[in-house]
């Protein structure tokens, strides 16, 4: 493929490119004449995991060495790259748009022959498959580690008080109201930060609507003032059990607040959880699956890929990629992640669900499970801030505007994208 035509087709998503001098440490080396493996990841708070993982890799094989990068700013990095057509022979990246749109740029290569394919929990490889913009044939990623949100509570705190786990939409407003009514707050949310927003909204989309939303808007099936108003009103509903003002704190007020005792819930993401645990590491921490509906049977666990393997399309030692990604995708490679970075394997298997994650165990094992709404949201369009700006709307219409600013926005942000998918269904439909 040429370098004109990757630049044309990635225009629209790489923006302005960085100097080359920011690509430092990133080049390939020459290995005593064995195949030179190397993969980027975009998690580098990770930095240490992936370097035991490729000593532990190249201590057990003679004929490939492999280089694991995982630098700050990587998306920024790994987009240059492309432009550049200096590509790594392995991405690894979350399962969000930015993987939708190099897969639209036709930069990965179909791994539908790999055998750990078939090692994937259901759920996982549903996400997967959705974030294709346009149905594709073939497999282009290997989901490795998940996230999962809902809600996270103090377990001492529910033993002491002998609150029960809401199982239902109105279990869990009832409980509310009895915290509150014993002098406690029931809820943090730490609005500041407007990504924050989006952890409840995501736990209730996921049970209120359709897993391929998006998608479904695109083609013209819905409509988002249809498909997300029982979400746009239950979040709404939670401000009434939150702190005063939450617009006022932030993320680490809500996870400090949190660990301090001065809520009895939090609903965010694991990710928080070392956060937490920064201010308060003995602190009992447990979790449940947000009850959005009035039947526990239509709850879904809210979990996402947090890190998938993609194979570049240019890569010129298949065999010797392949060979990395078994063994990455082997038990105790994925345990040794686990443990170190947190997270819920993608892979099916006796893995180890972090203790504070046990009250999510029977959506996780019964892959229950779909994925987090935004991550099929453009950027551009900070569906956080119009969150935000629905929130602090106290007017009769703030619902109306809402919904109905998201499908506007929806269509300005995506003109080019529904226009392919809608050619996509013609054509189809045609044959």
């Amino acid at each position: 493929m040429s370098k004109r035509k990757i630049a044309g087709r990635l225009v629209l998503i790489l923006g302005i490119v960085m100097s080359m001098a920011g690509l430092a440490g990133c080049k390939r080396s020459a290995s005593d004449g064995k195949i030179e493996v190397e993969m980027v990841s975009y998690k580098p708070e990770a930095v240490e995991t992936f370097e035991e993982i490729a000593e532990r890799f190249n201590e057990t094989h003679d004929d490939i060495h492999l280089t694991i990068h995982s630098p700050n700013e990587a998306m920024t990095i790994l987009k240059t790259r492309f432009i550049k057509e200096d590509y790594p022979d392995i991405v690894g990246i979350g399962g969000d748009i930015n993987y939708s749109n190099f897969l639209d740029a036709d930069l990965f290569m179909d791994i539908s022959d790999l055998e750990e394919l078939g090692m994937v929990k259901q759920s996982y490889l549903d996400m997967e498959r959705e974030l294709e913009f346009i149905p594709q044939e073939g497999s282009y990623a290997l989901p490795y580690v998940a996230n999962v949100a809902g809600i996270l509570y103090n377990k001492d705190m529910f033993a002491e008080h002998g609150w029960q786990i809401p199982q239902t939409w109105e279990e869990f407003t009832a409980l509310c109201e009895e915290i509150e009514a014993s002098g406690i707050q029931p809820l943090y949310l730490g609005y500041k930060d407007t990504w924050t927003c989006l952890a409840p909204w995501n736990a209730l989309a996921v049970g209120l609507s359709a897993s391929d939303t998006c998608s479904q808007v695109n083609m013209g099936n819905t409509t988002f003032a249809e498909a997300y108003r029982e979400t746009a009103e239950k979040i709404k509903l939670l401000l009434a059990y939150a702190e005063p003002n939450p617009y006022a704190y932030g993320y680490n007020d809500a996870c400090t607040a949190f660990a301090r005792g001065q809520s009895a819930m939090y609903p965010i993401g694991s990710y928080a959880i070392p956060q937490i645990k920064m201010v308060n590491p003995e602190m009992n921490i447990d979790s449940f699956t947000f009850p959005a509906n009035s039947s526990e049977e239509s709850n879904v666990l809210n979990s996402g890929i947090d890190l998938q393997l993609c194979v570049m399309k240019d890569c010129k030692n298949k065999e010797a990629v392949y060979e990395v990604l078994r063994f990455l995708y082997t038990d105790e490679i994925i345990q040794m992640y686990l443990d170190k970075q947190g997270g819920v394997a993608c892979k099916e298997g006796d893995f180890e669900i972090p203790p504070e994650l046990e009250g999510m165990r029977a959506y996780i094992e019964s892959d229950r499970m779909a994925d987090f709404h935004d991550h099929h949201y453009p950027s551009e369009m900070s569906v956080d801030a119009m969150i935000q700006t629905f929130l602090l709307d106290d007017s009769d219409t703030a619902l109306d505007t809402f919904l109905q600013r998201f499908d506007t926005d929806w269509k300005r942000y995506n003109r080019d994208l529904i226009r392919k998918v809608q050619q996509y269904q013609k054509t189809e439909g045609a044959q």
